[in-house]
């Protein structure tokens, strides 16, 4: 698949908008907007699996191997330190079973004993329980031929949201997946079947539309309301749908800083809140004030996540490629 730029940049600018938010909250103060990243990865994730889907063939047990490939080995490193840190005494608010730890690492939704959210030992993994639910329908619907696909994920994500709001679940498993939040990865796939037909906007309305989604978001942010799925999805697509607009019609060029932001993105949203903890923490010792507290929590999550990156993500996608394995069944073999 031929490299986005426009996505590359909301995926960095979606990850960043995530560390700011937990830097701040960490600091005492608020920066809700933040939150809204989360709104544009789903739409993002739906939107890049359709296209990928439709430029190549692919089953949907290699579909779903190649989507745990990809999420799953540094997601339980991180797991994995969280929990190495808990037992020392690191994180002395973080209560451990093993219940709990089971459902974390393979991604089943479950009350943590922390504090009764339903969240995975590492917090910002409630994100990725949401994905691999999107994945398994996903792979769902690569068993139909394509003209049905849509109607499929459709039919699916429509109904899980129409369960939860007749019937209001109580257990954690179904009151994370009938969410109406996971009506954005369903928005993604629909923007990218438009995008596939050609059916976008041009320049000024793909200006229009970015326009209007950073505004909505800014004006929600200034008037304190709250940040949910029903507002935030609608002005996610928007942004998207703009952004590939605009690319489409030549108005996005590279920005190597960007675009490899874009590729760290998902190690810097795993590994930020290491660095963020450990920082300001220090930064009470120290006596700074709340500003370059922030800003240092901001620097240090990020680097830490491109370090990840450099260090963890790309080294294990190389070992775990086709490529790698391969490379590697030759070397074991006699001479």
């Amino acid at each position: 698949m031929k490299t986005l730029y426009g996505i590359q940049y909301l995926r960095a600018f979606a990850a960043l908008a995530v560390v700011v938010f937990h830097a701040a909250e960490k600091s005492g103060e608020h920066f809700a907007i933040g939150a809204a990243g989360v709104d544009v990865f789903f739409v993002i994730s739906g939107f890049i699996m359709w296209v990928i889907s439709d430029r190549r063939p692919m089953t949907p047990q290699g579909f779903l191997l190649d989507r745990i490939r990809r999420i799953a080995p540094s997601y339980w490193l991180v797991t994995a330190v969280m929990v190495a840190g808990a037992l020392v005494g690191l994180f002395p608010n973080l209560r451990l079973t093993i219940s709990h730890l089971f459902a974390s690492l393979f991604f089943i939704p479950a009350h943590s004993p922390s504090n009764g959210e339903i969240w995975p030992v590492l917090v910002q993994g409630w994100t990725l329980n949401f994905e691999l639910f999107f994945y398994a329908l996903f792979a769902g619907a690569l068993f139909l031929p394509h003209r049905w696909r849509l109607i499929f994920l459709s039919v699916a994500f429509g109904g899980f949201v129409l369960i939860g709001m007749i019937f209001q679940p109580t257990s954690a498993l179904l009151q994370t997946y009938t969410r109406p939040i996971i009506l954005e990865f369903l928005g993604g796939v629909f923007l990218a079947e438009l995008w596939l037909r050609r059916w976008i906007a041009g320049t000024s309305l793909g200006l229009a539309c970015v326009g209007a989604a950073l505004s909505g978001f800014a004006a929600i942010f200034l008037m304190g309301a709250n940040f949910d799925e029903t507002i935030c999805g609608p002005l996610a697509m928007a942004l998207v749908y703009g952004m590939v607009s605009l690319e489409a019609d030549g108005s996005i060029g590279r920005v190597p800083l960007l675009t490899y932001l874009g590729d760290a993105s998902y190690s810097i949203y795993l590994w930020h809140t290491l660095a963020i903890s450990v920082i300001v923490k220090a930064a009470g010792v120290m006596g700074l004030s709340v500003t370059p507290t922030v800003l240092a929590a901001v620097v240090g999550g990020t680097i830490l996540g491109v370090a990840a990156y450099e260090l963890i993500e790309k080294p294990i996608r190389k070992i775990l490629s086709g490529d790698g394995l391969r490379r590697r069944q030759l070397q074991r073999r006699p001479s």
